[in-house]
């Protein structure tokens, strides 16, 4: 459930004016948080890594959260393996934190990867990001690291969920449906 009646997600793509400010807000947070830590370059090498290809149908994905016509929060996923989707990108805008949306963004990115037909979903996060480790536990990933261990030691911190039980049923009457005829030649 949205927060807002004029919530509603958008499929659409990383070149997309309306994710131009998430993005530029993305950079500076984690420019923030890791200065040069992870490259000389800084976040904006680390979200250009990937061609915005990458997260296009049938292997990907890119989602806007639109609030009265401005994107608020989003995300995406790209192909990792033949039944992974690897997540990137989810985020917020910092001044509507704290209400659920990164939440409404990852339920869908779920729901999405397993109507593409990906069953589990793998990820990272930064060492210096509790508010996402917060998160992603709380809503059933499983951590790939010692969580007792100071996360430093790790700097990215991998993330594994199993989303089987999200893929599309067939029809009730599927398994009766009569065949099609084969015309002898």
């Amino acid at each position: 459930m949205m927060n807002d009646m004029s919530d509603t997600f958008l499929y659409t793509t990383p070149l997309d004016p309306r994710a131009k400010p998430l993005i530029d807000e993305l950079i500076y947070e984690y420019d923030s948080r890791y200065g040069n830590y992870f490259s000389d370059e800084g976040a904006a090498a680390e979200l250009n890594r990937y061609p915005p290809e990458a997260f296009a149908p049938p292997v990907g994905n890119f989602v806007l959260l639109i609030r009265d016509g401005e994107a608020i929060g989003g995300g995406a996923f790209k192909f990792y393996d033949e039944r992974t989707a690897e997540f990137k990108r989810i985020w917020t805008r910092s001044d509507l934190r704290r209400q659920g949306l990164a939440r409404q963004v990852l339920v869908e990115l779920e729901a999405q990867a397993a109507r593409q037909g990906y069953s589990r979903i793998y990820l990272t996060t930064g060492f210096r990001q509790p508010e996402a480790v917060g998160l992603y536990l709380k809503y059933g990933y499983t951590a790939l690291f010692d969580t007792k261990i100071d996360p430093e030691i790790y700097k990215t911190l991998p993330f594994e969920k199993d989303i089987r039980h999200l893929a599309p049923r067939p029809p009730a009457d599927a398994d009766h449906q009569p065949l099609p005829a084969v015309a002898n030649l």
